[in-house]
């Protein structure tokens, strides 16, 4: 086995839907499995019920939600988000990017990682409207 190649499973995150780990460091690069907004209890924050009893799906919810797994996810592996090189956002809805970008602007400025957003026609769950997945350089 390469003692440099290192897949992470993190206690306390929601279990994956298949079997990958949540991070993979790779010599000096942590590459983050796609994340969401989901919780460890597959509860979904930035998504609530109406009184009429329809869905409500926030952007701006979830993209701070997705940011805030991921900074956790980097703190088990002895990173931050400083860290991050690239960043791959994956939108549901391209109507929801200026949304998306609030949230995303709240957190990063332009010495933040590369970045690119693509919109896709559907996610794992329904209530999942962005997913993120990023690359960290990080030295062993």
């Amino acid at each position: 086995m390469n003692d440099k190649i290192k897949a992470t499973l993190i206690e306390g995150k929601p279990i994956p839907m298949a079997r990958y780990p949540h991070v993979k460091r790779a010599g000096d690069l942590l590459i983050l499995s796609g994340t969401s907004s989901r919780r460890a209890d597959n509860t979904f924050v930035g998504t609530e019920t109406d009184a009429q009893g329809r869905v409500i799906l926030d952007i701006r919810l979830q993209t701070r939600a997705v940011l805030e797994n991921i900074e956790s996810t980097l703190k088990t592996v002895g990173a931050e988000l400083s860290d991050l090189v690239e960043l791959n956002s994956y939108l549901i809805n391209m109507e929801d990017f200026a949304g998306y970008n609030e949230a995303y602007n709240e957190i990063f400025d332009y010495d933040g990682p590369a970045r690119t957003t693509v919109a896709v026609h559907q996610l794992p769950h329904p209530h999942i409207i962005i997913e993120i997945k990023g690359i960290a350089y990080k030295p062993l």
